[in-house]
């Protein structure tokens, strides 16, 4: 899941193909359907992201009262208005009457927190849950942001993979050299530095101990002289996910497959290739497509069919972007790894978000 940012956005404005009165406002390589008149091609505007809890009066000023997703209809779902795909909030709130939004927009401001916004967590069913220990050497994963949000973090014709991106559960294991021993946790439970003590019921510790995920991270740190080995996989299947990959999330065929490596080696930790250091080990995500970059082709591969199961049992989530070359990005302040997301998965009917 992206990390939450509410900023001011230059438009862009096009039209809506399929009605007289909506037009499309763009931001970044999204498309927000919007009142036809209401915006102009490089006006400032406040863009309200997906996965945002906004606040009742907000609610009601936006006139979206028991028009957004959720129980209490306050969060903000991808929807298609007569037939296009309108992906978050553009909107001028009176609490920021106040503000110079264009400038806010060159400054990048957030006003989140201004406008009483928050980001949706998704609830955690008794099998994603557990008794926790404090693990201070976990290895972290990071959110992956949007390509279409931040369409700048790779360049034209730039060496890139791309691998499926599974509708799972993530597993955060750290395998801890000194100690012997590994850790295991959640997405969630890992950004406080949690660890899931080990149960057998425990969705993330049958995948660990089903697929042999420890002992696979202790060979590779041995190999590799690491003092700490990171493998990061997603768990899947029926009872998990609403996508199932034609695996049993409640019985031994509960799937796993590696999408990430970390390694602390000489005091620094490094991103490893998982198809690299994994192969032959772990089951790993399907790599789709290795070549230059060029966003409409990502986009191309992010819809479809999945490939996890080999018959295309439903539809792919997306696609997750990595360059060829582990490297920094100044648009992430990180690394450069975004994620490009289907359509048709952001409009299913009845489908289940747990981290």
């Amino acid at each position: 899941m992206s990390t939450l940012r509410v900023t001011a956005e230059v438009l862009t404005v096009h039209e809506h193909p399929n009605a007289d009165a909506l037009e499309l406002a763009q931001v970044g390589l999204y498309r927000a359907v919007v009142a036809k008149g209401a915006y102009r091609t490089g006006e400032a505007a406040v863009y309200i992201p997906e996965q945002s809890v906004l606040p009742a009066g907000l609610i009601e000023e936006l006139g979206l009262t028991g028009r957004l997703a959720g129980g209490e209809a306050n969060r903000v779902k991808a929807v298609r208005l007569r037939g296009e795909l309108s992906q978050g909030i553009v909107c001028r709130p009176k609490a920021l009457a106040d503000i110079d939004l264009a400038r806010a927009a060159a400054e990048g401001t957030d006003f989140a927190e201004r406008l009483g916004i928050t980001k949706w967590v998704p609830e955690i069913p008794p099998t994603m849950n557990g008794e926790v220990e404090s693990a201070p050497g976990l290895l972290p994963w990071v959110d992956i942001e949007n390509i279409q949000r931040y369409p700048d973090i790779f360049t034209p014709g730039e060496p890139v993979v791309l691998t499926e991106k599974l509708h799972g559960s993530a597993c955060l294991l750290t395998y801890a050299a000194e100690e012997g021993r590994a850790y295991v946790s959640s997405k969630g439970f890992g950004a406080k530095s949690l660890a899931l003590k080990e149960d057998p019921r425990n969705l993330y510790w049958r995948a660990v101990r089903g697929h042999g995920v420890a002992e696979a991270a202790a060979r590779l740190c041995a190999r590799l002289g690491a003092t700490r080995v990171g493998v990061f996989g997603e768990v899947f299947g029926a009872g998990v996910q609403d996508l199932s990959y034609g695996a049993d999330g409640r019985r031994e065929t509960l799937g796993y497959a590696a999408f990430d490596v970390s390694a602390e080696i000489d005091g620094v930790v490094r991103w490893l290739d998982a198809a690299e250091v994994l192969a032959g080990e772990l089951p790993l995500v399907p790599r789709l497509f290795t070549g230059p970059y060029d966003i409409a082709r990502v986009l191309e591969f992010a819809s479809g069919r999945e490939t996890v199961s080999g018959r295309g049992l439903h539809l792919r989530e997306g696609v997750v972007i990595r360059p060829a070359v582990e490297r920094y990005s100044a648009v992430t302040a990180g690394r450069a790894i975004a994620k490009a997301v289907s359509p048709a998965y952001l409009t299913r009917k009845g489908g289940t978000e747990y981290e």
